[in-house]
């Protein structure tokens, strides 16, 4: 397995939500983001949401491209099989409240399949309900801001993807 490309980026996961997408596709789904509320990463095939515990501790996310996809590691906190199409070849990875945290350009535009994996999740949220429990006085939001730049661990999710088809080709009809 050779790694082909990789882009990694932090982001807010406000409304605890992360989500990774065409450039051209960007219009939400709720049934894709509903999905992702039960097993972390879902997708509608164009638009992937990442769901967090938590929504203000910045998150690794890691988009790496492959030329055979790898398998999650064993350690991972937990894994779900992903897809994604891209007919433009950028994929966006958008803070819900804040707009794009970055954009990776992948080799070539089309069907991209793997997993998605994750580590620290539930350490980052422990540790964020802890940060809540400061009391509150003048010094409050100090210590969350302080809290939430410096967390003791990187909530981080990895989409491991390898391409597997040219894009479906658009109709015309549809447009």
């Amino acid at each position: 397995m050779a790694l082909l490309a990789e882009y990694r980026c932090k982001a807010t996961p406000a409304r605890r939500v992360v989500e990774v997408y065409d450039a051209d596709a960007y219009l939400s789904d709720d049934d894709a983001m509903a999905a992702a509320r039960r097993q972390v990463v879902a997708g509608n095939g164009y638009h992937l949401y990442i769901r967090s515990l938590q929504p203000d501790i910045e998150v690794e996310v890691a988009l790496r491209v492959w030329d055979i996809a790898p398998d999650p590691p064993a350690e991972a906190e937990g894994h779900v099989p992903v897809s994604i199409e891209s007919e433009t070849g950028v994929l966006v990875v958008n803070q819900r409240e804040y707009g794009p945290a970055g954009e990776m350009a992948l080799p070539r535009p089309g069907m991209y399949e793997g997993h998605a994996w994750w580590e620290n999740r539930q350490a980052t949220a422990e540790y964020y309900a802890t940060t809540l429990d400061h009391p509150t006085d003048d010094t409050f939001e100090d210590h969350l801001s302080q809290a939430w730049n410096n967390p003791p661990v990187t909530e981080c999710y990895v989409l491991d993807l390898a391409f597997t088809r040219e894009p479906k080709p658009v109709d015309d009809d549809d447009l």
